[in-house]
């Protein structure tokens, strides 16, 4: 089992730009597949971006598409999220987790998780 970490959340203007990390401990990291979800005030969890084992097959729900990215790297035990033209709705606390299987954008299937890092977009 692995164990999350997430960093690199902040806050920054609209069009800015952040970079998330999860590091996570465990000598099985490379065998997840990850997900980055968020979860504003008064809102559910939302999926943002999954990405498989090997990094090859990534996924985004539509409102990210274009602006984030997501990857990793296996040999650092880290995935990252890169945030672009960001707006102030992509406000909300951002989360790593990780699952064995298919890639999935459903938050129930995804048994571990980080403890979150707060993003706030300003107007």
């Amino acid at each position: 089992q692995v164990q999350l970490v997430e960093s690199g959340g902040g806050l920054v203007q609209a069009g800015g730009s952040l970079r998330l990390s999860c590091a996570a401990s465990g000598r099985t990291f490379g065998t997840y597949v990850m997900g980055w979800f968020r979860q504003a005030p008064g809102k559910e969890r939302e999926f943002v971006a999954t990405i498989s084992p090997s990094g090859s097959i990534t996924s985004y729900a539509d409102s990210v598409k274009g602006r984030f990215t997501i990857s990793r790297d296996n040999a650092k035990k880290t995935v990252y999220l890169q945030l672009n033209s960001l707006k102030p709705e992509d406000t909300a606390v951002y989360y790593c987790a990780a699952r064995q299987g298919n890639l999935s954008g459903n938050s129930y299937l995804y048994n571990t998780w980080g403890q979150g890092t707060q993003v706030t977009v300003s107007s």
